[in-house]
């Protein structure tokens, strides 16, 4: 991502990024990043990356990647018929996404999303996983969410799923397209 001359990066939290001037204004996801997203990392609960601009390791935005286990039954019929017949399936889950306040409206957001799908889509390859899970905290949320493709479980509104297509479908070029397209 690149705006107004600055270039940013994401990258694996570490002791080096500066978390204490992030503000995303929503207190549950600053407090998070402040206060729980290293210990999430050395328990190994969550990984969380962050954004950050230029040679700075102050954070701009940042997300968390955990594993998570889907009843087969909460997926939409459509998805579920084709599932096979397991309890409960492997998904990727995208537990916090949020950006500064400095960077709103900037890209920022797509920037971590597309991060997150590519690192998402990469490990599915070695870990099992046939979805991107997020838990969308508002209607805003899941409208963002709703743009790049990810679509609504039948009976959680702010829960959304983007699928990994099988290897064999003419979608999965495009799922593979919005996951490794360049960063802005």
């Amino acid at each position: 991502m690149s705006a107004g001359g600055s270039d940013y990066r994401v990258e694996t939290l570490g002791k080096q990024h500066d978390r204490s001037g992030f503000l995303c204004g929503v207190e549950p996801l600053d407090r998070y990043l402040r206060e729980q997203a290293g210990q999430d990392a050395r328990k190994r609960v969550a990984a969380p990356f962050v954004l950050c601009e230029g040679k700075s390791n102050a954070v701009v935005g940042y997300y968390t990647l955990s594993a998570l286990s889907v009843d087969v039954g909460a997926w939409p019929e459509d998805v579920a018929r084709k599932l096979p017949k397991y309890p409960f399936v492997p998904a990727t889950l995208i537990g916090r996404l949020a950006v500064d306040r400095s960077l709103r409206g900037k890209g920022a957001g797509e920037h971590l999303l597309m991060d997150a799908l590519r690192r998402a889509l990469a490990a599915s390859r070695q870990v099992a996983s046939m979805a991107v899970i997020v838990d969308a905290k508002d209607d805003d949320a899941a409208s963002f969410y709703g743009r790049y493709g990810f679509i609504t479980f039948p009976d959680q509104p702010n829960r959304l799923f983007f699928p990994w297509p099988s290897s064999n479908s003419y979608s999965v070029r495009a799922a593979h397209r919005l996951a490794l397209r360049p960063a802005l």
